[in-house]
């Protein structure tokens, strides 16, 4: 099957309705020649204190309260970017955070952005996919669904997925709201986050 790019009215859904379908789906950037597998993904709503909108719209946050199908991309830690996929009505604040993903086409540009880590770490965990897709704030608003580099498409398929509290987040860690492709090697582990 020819993937088929995703339209807007794929993500115009609850993230936890969006988040597990994505699990199959292809993250594609063109004009680096990247295409991937998203294994791993999670979901985030407004009335979630984890969420990055749940304060409310800012600067920073907000293509997470614009339409669906498009990005956001945050700094963390000081260091990190991560990938998201906005979703729901417009004015709703929520989106779908890509955590991991097999890699498929354009390794060679992953490795080189990741120095030469082995590939099963090339888009295990959301910063690493976000370095090797090359990401920061620039991309955040991007519109993934108007034919540019980034978007995400559907090549037909279906894998059985795992629903687990979500990882890494310190409120709200019971939710189960984190979503993975059964016995992926790609996906990041579970963990708990100390303060929760």
């Amino acid at each position: 099957m020819t993937p088929t790019p995703l339209a807007r009215g794929f993500f115009a859904r609850q993230a936890t309705e969006v988040a597990p379908d994505l699990l199959g789906k292809l993250l594609v950037r063109s004009d680096d020649g990247l295409v991937a597998r998203i294994v791993e993904a999670e979901a985030y709503l407004q009335s979630d204190p984890a969420c990055h909108a749940h304060r409310g719209p800012t600067e920073r946050n907000a293509p997470l309260f614009g339409p669906p199908g498009h990005a956001y991309v945050y700094f963390t830690y000081g260091m990190h970017w991560c990938l998201n996929v906005t979703t729901g009505a417009e004015g709703q604040g929520q989106g779908c955070l890509l955590r991991a993903c097999e890699p498929l086409e354009g390794l060679d540009v992953m490795r080189a952005r990741r120095g030469g880590r082995p590939d099963r770490e090339l888009l295990r965990g959301p910063a690493r996919l976000a370095q090797a897709y090359g990401l920061d704030g620039t991309w955040s608003g991007a519109d993934l669904c108007d034919g540019g580099p980034l978007h995400l498409a559907d090549d037909g398929a279906r894998p059985a997925r795992t629903t687990t509290p979500r990882t890494g987040v310190a409120t709200a860690a019971d939710l189960p709201w984190r979503f993975v492709v059964n016995g992926s090697a790609w996906a990041s582990p579970y963990k708990r986050h100390r303060l929760a």
